[in-house]
Parts: C-alpha cells; sequence; structure tokens
C-alpha cells in the first residue's frame, strides 16, 4: 500500500510543479469566447452562432492559459477562440486586442451566482491589431520560463 502511495504521490508530482511554475495574473477582462469556433466557420448556413459565443469576464490569464466565467458548463476537450482586449495600463502602451486558440482543459463545479470557471490552454494567438504592442505577451512568456 506504502509502495502504491509513493508510486502515486511521484506521478503526480510534475503536474502539479508545473502549475505551480506558472504565474498568474489576476485580470479581470471582459471577454468574448466562442466555442467550436471550426464548426461555425465550416457552417455557411450560419456564420454567427449566438448559442457559442460567449460574452463574460477573465479571472485570472497566464502565458500558457485563461480562466473565464461561462452560464453552462463546457466538455473539457472542446476548442474555443478567446478575444481579449488588454488595456493601456496593463500593456504601458495602446489598447491591444488579442485572439486566443485555445482548448478547455478544466470546468468547476457552478458558484451560486451560476457561473461555472472555465479553464483554457492557450495553444496559439494573434493580436487583431497592427498597431498594438507585443512588449506585453513577451513579458508573461518571460516569466512563464522563469
Amino acid at each position: 500500500m506504502k509502495r502504491m502511495l509513493s508510486e502515486y504521490t511521484h506521478r503526480m508530482q510534475p503536474e502539479s510543479h508545473e502549475r505551480r511554475m506558472m504565474r498568474r495574473f489576476d485580470m479581470r477582462l471582459p471577454a468574448v469566447v466562442r466555442l467550436n469556433p471550426a464548426e461555425v466557420r465550416d457552417n455557411t448556413d450560419n456564420n454567427d452562432n449566438p448559442a457559442n459565443e460567449f460574452h463574460t469576464e477573465t479571472q485570472n490569464v497566464s502565458a500558457r492559459g485563461v480562466f473565464f466565467y461561462l452560464d453552462r458548463p463546457v466538455p473539457a476537450g472542446t476548442p474555443c477562440e478567446v478575444v481579449l482586449t488588454f488595456p493601456p495600463h496593463i500593456t504601458l502602451t495602446d489598447a491591444v486586442r488579442v485572439r486566443f486558440t485555445a482548448r478547455v482543459i478544466r470546468v468547476e463545479s457552478p458558484l451560486p451566482s451560476q457561473r461555472i470557471g472555465t479553464a483554457a490552454m492557450i495553444e496559439d494567438y494573434e493580436f487583431l491589431r497592427s498597431t498594438g504592442s507585443t512588449d506585453f505577451f513577451s513579458a508573461l512568456q518571460r516569466e512563464a520560463e522563469n
């Protein structure tokens, strides 16, 4: 029994350790989340699918993930797009709009307000404004690597 517990603990440590290495920035930012964005784009009869689009806010952002709230649970593995605008007081330059391509990795139990915390791992991102600065994301990435 002791050996099984030790092996189990050993297997769990890398994942726990990795989570602690990612610095999270508490940021309550307005966000637009689109679930299954490829399905919406591929469906030429219904390019605007409000059932798959949510206006919400983030709780925190890291170089590799974003945590936001939805009004319904979403299965882990669901692809999504998250569009955020980082305001000038965060970027120390102009406001920067960024679209993240992400995948839901965790869904928390609903809060009393019926908001459901959703964690998504960022797979890719693009700046939606050519005049925006990439310094903010470079800083996030450097922080994640340290």
